[in-house]
């Protein structure tokens, strides 16, 4: 069998430790033998979790014959991480195992060297940190996983398992990848990537700044003509002085910010309204629907209509609990009031299921 080890710290995050498990141990060849021989190890038997202390079965000598590394997302990317489980990991790779990193287990990965020169992901949240604590890397947010080969590293939650999925596909086949998705409820392929679970909210600047009125007033105006000479009059600056002015206070140049903008008020309006597309779109501001939907899907990485299936769905049957912000300063809010913008599972979906036959 494929010999699959998860490495466990101090520290690590209880369910990218026990999911990406539990994921390779479901996993069935087409004559019911079990696909991969799955183990945990540590540097010591007993190791903190997020949520508890664990007892790990084995050491680090179970990396010496394993075809699969996992490591583990870890709770503080500043916290130290054991020397020797670093080493090992550097040895079972260059022996030529495959090394794959669940969510910010790229920053224990990251911290071996061998993603250096290599494009990489991890949860969009801790991109911007990760890129710059290792800038060799080529960190990419927007998408669920990365596939270097023997090198891969997925997005933050369940980014994870559609990685394992990919793994699990590319040694057994689709078939046993499939019915592994079918027990874990979840496609065997989603559409789009991290990017559409990104806040998608334009810079800020503080109280005080020379733009700190104008932005304020953009916010506020999204259907108006945003032109950066309209801007600049508005401001009493040169065209030329506002649009330097304005990349060095947020970051961005005016039309990326009110693109960013636009869009995030769009998506807002797509979870909490019914309007169609083309309304929505003249109401951010945009001269078209056709324009709305293309920018709608650089930005966010899926059209519009597929946000609005996954993501109404999942704002109308939030649970308990869910995590709600309100909509980005500025921007008005929208009939529900609040729009749903960081999600800790994937959003429901219809299904295909046949529906049960009619008695005559």
């Amino acid at each position: 069998m494929h010999r699959v080890v998860v490495v466990a710290f101090d520290g690590v995050v209880a369910t990218d430790l026990t999911l990406p498990a539990e994921t390779f141990a479901y996993a069935r060849l087409m004559d019911g033998r079990k696909a991969y021989d799955v183990k945990l190890c540590a540097v010591s038997p007993s190791v903190r979790t997020t949520v508890c202390r664990m007892r790990i079965e084995h050491g680090l000598a179970a990396l010496r014959r394993a075809d699969t590394v996992i490591v583990p997302g870890i709770d503080d990317h500043r916290r130290a991480v054991e020397p020797r489980l670093l080493e090992a990991i550097v040895r079972a790779a260059k022996r030529g195992a495959r090394v794959a990193s669940m969510c910010s287990g790229a920053f224990v990965l990251a911290r071996t060297g061998l993603l250096d020169g290599k494009r990489a992901t991890t949860h969009w949240a801790a991109a911007e940190t990760l890129k710059k604590l290792h800038p060799a890397i080529d960190v990419d947010p927007a998408v669920l996983y990365v596939n270097n080969g023997r090198l891969l590293t997925s997005a933050g939650g369940l980014g994870q398992l559609d990685l394992c999925l990919h793994m699990i596909r590319s040694d057994c086949g689709a078939a046993v990848a499939a019915a592994v998705a079918r027990v874990l409820v979840m496609p065997l392929e989603r559409s789009g990537g991290q990017s559409q679970f990104i806040v998608h909210a334009p810079p800020v600047v503080e109280r005080g700044g020379s733009l700190a009125a104008t932005l304020e007033w953009m916010t506020k105006n999204l259907k108006a003509d945003l032109g950066v000479d309209v801007l600049a009059r508005r401001a009493a600056m040169s065209e030329r002085t506002f649009a330097r002015r304005f990349v060095e206070q947020t970051g961005t140049t005016p039309a990326k910010w009110v693109a960013r903008a636009r869009i995030c008020l769009g998506q807002s309006l797509l979870e909490t309204t019914d309007l169609a597309i083309e309304p929505i779109a003249h109401e951010v501001g945009f001269g078209s629907a056709m324009a709305f939907r293309t920018r709608f899907r650089e930005i966010v990485g899926v059209t519009p209509a597929d946000y609005r299936r996954s993501f109404r769905a999942s704002n109308e049957q939030a649970p308990i609990g869910e995590t709600r912000r309100e909509p980005a300063p500025g921007l008005a809010k929208t009939r529900a009031g609040t729009s749903l913008v960081v999600r800790r599972g994937e959003p429901a979906r219809r299904t295909n299921a046949p529906r049960g036959r009619r008695r005559r």
